[in-house]
């Protein structure tokens, strides 16, 4: 496997800018949600490092939960627009206070349908906060109530996002070399 730096362009939001978004994040949902019963659901894969920071921000009782989605296949830079349930929760979300925790929204087809399902299972109130907003991509609006950063239509990596299904680790979001980058054959 190569290294990371082989297809970084540039590093696009550096990790302590990512740390001081997530605090102030973190900082506004305990406002909001003083004296709810707060249940974070996270989208695997990407969302898990920036829910677990979030978590750490959050000064109210919360509990999670998560659900695995996919839409996009490998090496794909766009969502196919197809959306799968691959892991459901396993706790009601029934009059409880959700907030869906995401890694990016672009398209907004993936977080629209899983909104779509959730609200079927009748939580008290659902919001969506969401680490990446690439509204340039937008096909379906979605409410976005939290949002980290709003990005112009690149293709990133990084800090919980994949270049397929590596590099989830590195502490910031890079900008993919998509000169170099080539997608494999899966």
């Amino acid at each position: 496997m190569q290294s990371h730096e082989e297809f970084l362009e540039e590093v696009l939001i550096p990790g302590t800018e990512l740390q001081a978004r997530v605090r102030e994040l973190g900082v506004e949902i305990s406002h909001d949600y003083k004296d709810k019963d707060l249940h974070l659901i996270c989208i695997l894969r990407g969302g898990v490092i920036f829910l677990t920071d979030l978590m750490k921000e959050i000064s109210v009782p919360h509990s999670i939960d998560f659900m695995a989605v996919s839409s996009y296949g490998a090496g794909a830079r766009t969502s196919s627009g197809q959306v799968r349930i691959t892991l459901d929760l396993t706790a009601s979300i029934r009059d409880r206070d959700v907030l869906l925790v995401e890694d990016i929204i672009d398209s907004g087809n993936t977080i629209a349908s899983v909104l779509e399902l959730l609200k079927t299972r009748r939580p008290r109130s659902l919001k969506v906060c969401t680490l990446l907003d690439k509204p340039a991509r937008r096909e379906t609006e979605v409410p976005i109530h939290y949002r980290g950063f709003t990005l112009p239509d690149m293709f990133v990596f990084g800090y919980g996002l994949d270049l397929d299904e590596y590099y989830r680790g590195l502490p910031f979001i890079g900008v993919v070399r998509t000169d170099v980058y080539i997608p494999p054959n899966r």
